[in-house]
C-alpha cells in the first residue's frame, strides 16, 4: 500500500507540473483497491498537487519578467489570484501558476486558492467514483 501510495503522491507532484501526468486516473485506481483511505489520500494528494503547482510558480517568481501568454496574462492581471482555484483545469491550468509567479503574485494567496482547486477537484472525483459522503469524516 506504502508503495502505491507514494507512487500517487509523486505522480500528483508532476502532474501539477508541465510534465504530463493522470494523477486522477491514479487516485480512482488506488481508491479501487484501498477504499477506506480515501480521507487520508484526499489530503495528501491535494499537498503533492499543490506543491507541483507551487513548484511551476517559483520557477517563473524569480525569473525577470519576459515575454508571456498575451490571454493568459491578461485574466491573471484581470481576475487575480481568485482564478488560481481553476488551476486544475486541464491545459490552461498549468499556465496559471506560471503567470503567477510572472506577476508576482501573493505566495499566501496563490498557494490557498490552488489547494482550493485541487481539492474540489479530487473530491467530485472521489464522490462521482466511490459515492463518498465527505460531510460525514
Amino acid at each position: 500500500m506504502y508503495a502505491a501510495l507514494i507512487s500517487l503522491l509523486i505522480s500528483g507532484f508532476l502532474s501539477a507540473t508541465l510534465l504530463p501526468g493522470t494523477s486522477e486516473a491514479g487516485l480512482v485506481l488506488f481508491l479501487y483497491y484501498f477504499p477506506d483511505s480515501w480521507f487520508i489520500v484526499l489530503i495528501l494528494l491535494t499537498i503533492a498537487n499543490t506543491l507541483g503547482s507551487m513548484t511551476s510558480f517559483f520557477m517563473t517568481y524569480f525569473i525577470p519578467k519576459k515575454s508571456f501568454s498575451d490571454k493568459v496574462e491578461k485574466l491573471v492581471k484581470k481576475y487575480g489570484t481568485p482564478l488560481l482555484f481553476f488551476s486544475f483545469l486541464p491545459i490552461v491550468g498549468d499556465a496559471l501558476p506560471l503567470a503567477a509567479g510572472w506577476l508576482k503574485l501573493s505566495k499566501l494567496k496563490v498557494s490557498i486558492f490552488i489547494a482550493a482547486g485541487k481539492f474540489f477537484r479530487y473530491a467530485v472525483i472521489i464522490i462521482v467514483f466511490f459515492k463518498v459522503n465527505i460531510t460525514k469524516v
